[in-house]
Parts: structure tokens; sequence; C-alpha cells
């Protein structure tokens, strides 16, 4: 029987002869450590696109303003009690008054019109009431709920509430999300497959040194460990480029969206990588690596037994 202190001696036995032979082959392990980063730069560079994109957007993304246009002659103050019963209805964040003289005057700046509007003696504009929903009751039911409640008043003309632009830009969300899992699915296997077709390689040299080792006892367990450790370790190695070119990309980014952003009055900047995504990525990587290894290792030293 081994204990733990053999069992972690060979464990890391096996990590540091994995590591010995990639600096000994320096120009092939850089060449597949590229490989691999660029695969796992792919997906992380969409997740973070659509995390930006999301952030970008979250103040008005999910906010649906109701428009509430008064009949003709309806007094301002019957609007203003009104406005007061809606602050106080569930699911309203706020409520605008827009007066009619107000909105006139507004048209008359704005429009270019100026001139012809001078001809109308009554204003032909009704008041209006902006509500804007609750972050949490800005659902499609839910607004529709508020849409029909406003809609009942006696004194409402028309409820105007436009909605389709936001379920179009939840839609092109999930489609990229749905791109990014099938993105990450595809570089997954192609990662499985650059380890895996490194590891058969070098097994494939290393034939007569394994040939050996099972000659004096060895078992394939023995054999597979220091595989296993040279798969985990391009994998985490890849997934350190991954994310080396993830943070320079966003760095070399993050002026120019600065700049854009201050161009339309916000303090956007750009995101990068977080912890957990670090976490992930480092994680996923080596557990790439090391299923690829395992892989191409069981398939590959089963071949492999000495010649009597």
């Amino acid at each position: 029987m081994t204990g733990p202190g053999t069992w972690l001696a060979r464990h890391l036995q096996a990590a540091l002869g994995a590591s010995g032979r990639l600096a000994r082959a320096p120009l092939a392990t850089l060449f597949t450590i590229a490989v691999i980063g660029l695969a796992l730069a792919l997906p992380l560079g969409l997740k973070l696109f659509v995390d930006n994109a999301r952030a970008a957007t979250g103040d008005f993304a999910n906010a649906v303003d109701l428009s509430i246009y008064f009949r003709l002659g309806t007094p301002i103050e019957k609007v203003r009690q009104l406005a007061e019963r809606a602050r106080s209805r569930p699911g309203v964040a706020s409520v605008k008054v827009i007066p009619a003289d107000t909105a006139l005057a507004e048209f008359r700046k704005y429009s270019g019109f100026g001139a012809a509007l001078d001809a109308i003696t009554d204003n032909p504009l009704p008041h209006v009431l902006g509500i804007r929903p609750r972050a949490g009751a800005d659902s499609t039911a839910e607004l529709a709920k508020l849409k029909d409640y406003f809609a009942s008043w006696p004194e409402v003309e028309l409820v105007q509430m436009d909605i389709e632009w936001v379920h179009r830009f939840n839609a092109i969300l999930e489609v990229l999300r749905r791109a990014l899992a099938v993105a990450a699915v595809v570089l997954a296997f192609g990662v499985l497959a650059v380890v895996g077709n490194t590891i058969r390689l070098e097994i494939q040299n290393r034939r007569a040194e394994i040939e050996v080792t099972k000659l004096v006892g060895g078992s394939n367990a023995f054999v597979r460990r220091p595989f296993l450790y040279t798969g985990a370790l391009y994998g985490l190695l890849g997934a350190m480029l991954a994310l080396a070119i993830v943070f320079g990309a966003t760095a070399l980014l993050a002026p120019a969206v600065a700049d854009l952003a201050a161009a339309y009055g916000s303090r956007f900047t750009l995101l990068g990588p977080g912890q957990d995504d670090t976490l992930r990525l480092l994680g996923g990587g080596a557990l790439l690596g090391w299923i690829g290894a395992w892989g191409a290792a069981a398939r590959h030293l089963r071949a492999i037994e000495p010649q009597a």
C-alpha cells in the first residue's frame, strides 16, 4: 500500500516532468498553446460583448414608457389629480405631467412649423401623462395590466405603449447568447481535438520509453499520468493566453468606447473579464486539456505493449 505522501509525490513528479518536457520544446509548445488560446478567447470575447451590450443598455432596455393621452377639454387640474392616483398604483416608478401648452410650445420649437401654428387659435394637443414602470413590473403581462388600467379612465383617449423594440432587442441578445453557447461547445471540441492530437504524437514519439516502463511493471495508469498533466498544462496555459488576448483587446477598445459613450452623454466604461469569468476559463481550460489527454492516452496506450 502507498500512503498519501507517496501518492502526492508521484503526482508532483508527473506534473514537474510534464512541465519540463514542455519547456524543452518551446516552439511546438508555443504553437499548441496559441491555437488553444485563440479557441478559448473567441467565446470569452463573445460573452463580454453580450455583457457589455446589456450593461450599456441596462438603463433603458427593459424600460417601457406609457403615454396617456387625455380627451381634449379635460381640465389640467383633473389630469394632475389622476397623476397622483397613478403614482400610488403598484408597478409605477414615476409619473410626468405634460400639459397641452407645454407640449405645443415644444412642438413649436422643434417642429419648424412655428409660423403655421400661429394661425391656430385653439391648442389641438391634449394633456399627456408619461408613465415609467418599475424595474420589476416591466414584463409583458404587467405592462398589459397597466395599459388596461389607464385605458379604463373615462378621461383617457389613448394609451400608447411602444414595446416592440424591447422585444426585438431582447431577441437579439437571446440570439447572441445561443450563438455563444454553440461557439463554446464547438470550440471546446476543438480544444479537445488539439490536445488529443498533441498527446497522440507525444505518445508515438515516446513509444520505446513506454514499452520499457510497461516491461518493468508500470501500469497504464502510471504511464498515463504524465500525459494527463501535459494536457492540463496545455489547457491552463492556453486559457491564460486567452485571458491575455481579451484583456489586451479590452484595454485597446476602452478609450474609444469611453469617447463614444461620452458623445451620447453616458459614463459607460467597457467591461473586461471578471473574477468569475477568469476562474471559469482557467478551470475549464485545464479540464478540457485533461479530458483531451485522457481520451488520447486511454486509446493509444492500450495499443503499446512490450515486445518479448
